[in-house]
């Protein structure tokens, strides 16, 4: 049915809508008609409705309108029907023009709003998101506050699609503040929410990394699926951070206790029970928080964002000694016998990512990273085991990782670094090539003429 000139009055007492277009619409004691006219350059459209002043005033600006104020003293009376008042309300077209919208009228969100004023019906006329959304606009420029409330209420309680949390974000400027508080706070964080400097979107990062490493029963399908969070998140920036803090925290925590493990005042006096139960809750610990920094560090590598971690591991020199002293006695064997393959893994990831150029180290920190951790590899190439067969054992590509990185310091550095490298040799010579290939680079380097004489 075509959108037409209409001004039909009938006294029903119900406001309906059938096919897009109103045919009953009043109430048999109504003393106001109101004429909704849409306002299109061509063929205007109208609706008059026969309603009840007293349900309008519960709307401010229809209160207004019918208040002493406004009224026009001369204005007649329908004494036939008693028609008290006339107004009229002028209605923007849909988005799109007159015939834009699916079955319902251009009058259809108005009619709902005006039938609440009748009924206050609200939980009978929102029935759903789109509901909601259709009234909220009519229902604030008639200034029906409790519809609003209505409709705000009913839009917080209930889940939204992607499209409709669109359409809600485009509403709230037109809601007063205590009106939209609840649907913001549901779509972006309050000042007030920020943690500690920390953004939300930080935060939530660095509370899923937490729960992956340590808490959460079911660790490694829940790793992987953080794991993948942290691939597919937009911003690398503040993955970085929150990686960057993880790892510093669970490398503070592993120092923290092998420090304790290797301190002069817990290692004596070994009969003392208690001293020996924490003893190994200190080796116990720092083993598992290995894990949770290896794991980190795996991430960090994947993810090209290891510049934090590289630049604090070359700076682990006291860490580095206590697990020379841990690793020099049997105890560990016992509680913690992954902690050297834990410590060397975490240490050829860094170190082959600096090596590769997927983590661009400056010389210093370069220098450092072989020069602290070169006596934790040679302590340990007689306790791990190497990896199955076909694989290169993980201590001799950190070896060949170390050799690597050494070809890349001034000559002087290197000269000093290749002598603490001679334990990479075996009985048979034939076995260790990087370490003879590092050396014959470092002596075709030296027989070169000094470089100051290229410039003459």
């Amino acid at each position: 049915m075509s959108l037409r000139k209409r001004q039909r009055i009938v006294s029903a007492g119900r406001l309906t809508s059938v096919d897009g277009t109103l045919t009953e619409v009043g109430f048999d004691d109504a003393d106001v008609v109101l004429r909704l006219e849409l306002e299109v350059d061509v063929d205007p459209v109208s609706l008059d409705l026969h309603l009840r002043s007293a349900a309008l005033r519960r709307s401010r600006y229809f209160a207004a309108l019918l208040s002493d104020r406004w009224q026009i003293p001369s204005e007649p009376v329908d004494d036939d029907g008693g028609i008290r008042h006339h107004l009229t309300l002028k209605v923007l077209p849909p988005a799109g023009g007159v015939h834009s919208r699916n079955p319902s009228g251009p009058f259809d969100a108005h009619v709902a709003v005006l039938r609440l004023l009748h009924t206050l019906d609200f939980s009978g006329a929102i029935g759903s998101v789109s509901d909601a959304l259709e009234l909220i606009p009519v229902a604030s420029e008639l200034l029906f506050d409790d519809c609003v409330q209505a409709c705000v209420r009913f839009l917080e309680a209930v889940p939204w699609t992607e499209e409709e949390e669109e359409e809600v974000l485009n509403l709230i400027p037109f809601l007063r503040q205590e009106e939209a508080q609840d649907l913001l706070a549901r779509v972006s964080p309050t000042v007030a929410e920020q943690w500690e400097g920390k953004s939300a979107p930080e935060e939530m990062l660095h509370g899923l990394i937490d729960s992956a490493i340590r808490s959460h029963p079911n660790v490694a399908t829940v790793k992987a699926f953080v794991a993948k969070l942290l691939r597919d998140y937009s911003s690398r920036d503040l993955v970085r951070r929150a990686l960057d803090q993880a790892f510093l925290a669970s490398m503070e925590t592993v120092k923290d206790h092998l420090g304790k493990y290797a301190s002069p005042d817990f290692r004596v006096r070994g009969d003392n029970d208690e001293r020996e139960a924490m003893q190994r809750l200190n080796l116990h610990s720092a083993m598992v928080n290995a894990k949770h920094l290896h794991w980190l560090v795996e991430r960090m590598i994947e993810l090209r964002v290891a510049d934090t971690a590289v630049a604090e591991w070359s700076e682990q020199a006291a860490l580095a000694a206590d697990l020379q002293k841990t690793f020099r006695d049997d105890a560990w064997k016992n509680i913690a016998p992954g902690l050297p393959s834990l410590v060397i893994k975490s240490t050829c990831r860094l170190a082959n990512a600096v090596a590769s150029g997927t983590t661009l180290a400056p010389r210093q920190v370069r220098m450092k990273l072989v020069s602290g951790w070169l006596p934790v590899l040679n302590v340990c190439r007689n306790i791990v085991s190497p990896m199955p067969t076909g694989q290169k054992a993980v201590i001799q590509e950190l070896e060949e990782t170390f050799l690597s990185i050494i070809s890349t310091l001034p000559m002087s550095d290197a000269q000093e670094l290749l002598q603490q490298c001679l334990s990479f040799s075996t009985r048979n010579v034939d076995d260790c090539p990087h370490l003879i290939f590092a050396f014959k680079t470092w002596f075709r380097r030296a027989n070169r003429p000094p470089h100051d004489d290229v410039f003459l």
